[in-house]
């Protein structure tokens, strides 16, 4: 394989082209016949850095070596055999609409003038993996969200790593003219990684699988590329529990609140609390209902919000509450020790 023409000249390849002529430069006086007379290397030197010069000051022969390497002259032929190729395998004038290619007195080396070498070759590696569209394969890649992120959506970017690309510079074939290419090293594929932004809709479940159309793997010979499947994991929270499209929650009810009636505040997730009424009577354990104010609905609408009641007393307690909880307590004791009037009148 040729010596790369940067490495030549010593400069990397996002040079400018104030670095690679200066380089060059440099390197010419150098290395210039007058400045070393009889030293057969520096005059090769001097040769291949003049060579290397050529093609990268020129900003058309430097864009087709950047994509094809040592094979850069013959970047028009390769062009010309992949749109062939494509015609071949969409129904564009070739088989895929039920013509057929047909080559008039010899091999397919008459492409190229008659000679039975790089061009045939480039043509033979171009065909080499078949021209049929391959659809490319489905991605799966799991995302975590919050739960305020499931209830208002959200989104999150994807990377992901080492998918394979159909290599642009050879079109998945692995070779340029009978030549390894140099973009993907024979491989067809380049393996490089990719950020995808995807949104998480509102209402998203735990173990839901959202498909994103066409950010998937490539499609090889032009077929449509794969979709990526994201699988959800909605983190559990410290306050709500979800069961569907419900919440539930706890709330804490002063007992003179609970006995009486009263008015508690109940967080939810739209970052403010509501007034809830708790009805006179009300027990520790006694579920009540706040309606949509649960998740968002696919369909449309909210789920409900459930507020289990958790009875709770004065804390630190007063001298004058204990008092008045000792007084309700022998109030209750007195109540049961009274003879039932009921079973005194059976006989």
């Amino acid at each position: 394989m040729a010596e790369d023409l940067y490495s030549v000249l010593g400069v990397k390849r996002d040079a400018s082209d104030k670095d690679i002529r200066s380089a060059y430069r440099r390197l010419a006086r150098q290395l210039h016949p007058d400045v070393n007379p009889g030293n057969a290397a520096s005059e090769a030197r001097f040769k291949a850095i003049n060579a290397a010069y050529e093609v990268l000051s020129d900003a058309e022969k430097r864009k087709k070596y950047d994509r094809y390497g040592d094979q850069w002259q013959h970047a028009d032929e390769i062009e010309a055999m992949r749109r062939q190729r494509a015609g071949a395998a969409y129904g564009q004038g070739g088989p895929g609409n039920g013509a057929t290619f047909t080559f008039e007195g010899g091999d397919l080396s008459d492409l190229f003038g008659g000679a039975r070498g790089a061009g045939a070759g480039m043509f033979d590696s171009l065909f080499r993996r078949g021209n049929a569209r391959q659809r490319g394969q489905d991605i799966e890649h799991a995302v975590r969200v919050t739960l305020d992120e499931a209830y208002a959506g959200t989104t999150r970017t994807v990377e992901l790593r080492g998918t394979d690309e159909v290599c642009a510079t050879c079109g998945g074939a692995g070779q340029l003219a009978s030549a390894t290419c140099h973009a993907c090293r024979g491989s067809g594929s380049t393996g490089a990684s990719r950020r995808v932004e995807v949104r998480v809709p509102a209402g998203v479940a735990d173990g839901a699988r959202i498909r994103v159309a066409g950010k998937g793997g490539p499609g090889a010979n032009g077929g449509a590329p794969g979709d990526l499947f994201l699988r959800v994991q909605v983190s559990a929270h410290p306050v709500f529990e979800r069961r569907g499209d419900d919440l539930h929650v706890t709330v804490d009810v002063p007992v003179a609140d609970a006995a009486l009636g009263g008015e508690v505040k109940v967080p939810t997730l739209k970052g403010r609390s509501l007034a809830l009424r708790v009805p006179a009577g009300t027990q520790g354990g006694r579920v009540l209902r706040l309606a949509g104010q649960g998740m968002p609905r696919a369909g449309g609408g909210f789920g409900d919000l459930f507020a289990t009641v958790r009875l709770t007393l004065p804390d630190p307690m007063t001298a004058e509450q204990r008092a008045l909880f000792e007084r309700l307590r022998a109030m209750t004791d007195a109540k049961a020790e009274q003879p039932d009037a009921a079973a005194e009148g059976v006989a």
